[in-house]
């Protein structure tokens, strides 16, 4: 025979409902659209800190003799591989949005000029603060404004979620080239 199960009553059932009604959406973030431009950069920046530390920090992390390593002929170094996401943080900004790099910075050589640990670091880490610095001086107006980006129009914020886009997905190449180095991530334990 088969097994009978309970129900709760009703009022009950209605009252945990009423509950729920009113208490979830107070749980619940509110969402993040480009329509609250402080809300998104707010937003915005806190993922590019989560990912420009992990960033640095792995570089930090790896040996400076692991800097000329690649894993097959072909392919990008260590050293070339940061160096890659610190000329597209100073590329998409010129290139896209307008931005002039700092006098001096010749991001096209990037891959080539700097090739040692510390040479890496200075650079990776100046990248790093003139994204910060292109973010703080965008007005919210500046922010929505109309740009191309690989052809197509989009607003500058869709170019800072391409810029951090760009940066995690060579944050999981070096994370292939740290463990391939017998290197842990410093944030992975």
């Amino acid at each position: 025979m088969p097994e009978q199960t309970t129900r709760p009553p009703r009022s009950t059932v209605l009252l945990l409902a009423a509950a729920l009604a009113i208490f979830l959406p107070a749980l619940s973030p509110a969402p993040v659209s480009a329509q609250d431009p402080a809300s998104f950069r707010q937003t915005w920046r806190a993922e590019f800190e989560a990912s420009a530390r992990k960033v640095v920090s792995l570089a930090e992390a790896m040996p400076a003799e692991t800097y000329s390593w690649q894993p097959m002929e072909g392919v990008a170094t260590v050293a070339a591989a940061y160096m890659h996401i610190a000329r597209y943080n100073y590329q998409l900004p010129h290139r896209n949005m307008g931005v002039e790099p700092p006098e001096g910075v010749d991001y096209g050589t990037f891959e080539e000029a700097f090739t040692t640990k510390d040479e890496v670091l200075e650079v990776l880490r100046a990248s790093m603060d003139h994204v910060r610095t292109v973010v703080d001086g965008m007005s919210d107006e500046d922010m929505a404004a109309m740009v191309n980006l690989y052809g197509r129009d989009v607003a500058k914020w869709g170019v800072l979620f391409r810029l951090l886009a760009h940066m995690n997905e060579h944050l999981g190449q070096q994370i292939a080239y740290a463990r391939s180095n017998r290197v842990v991530p410093p944030w992975s334990g």
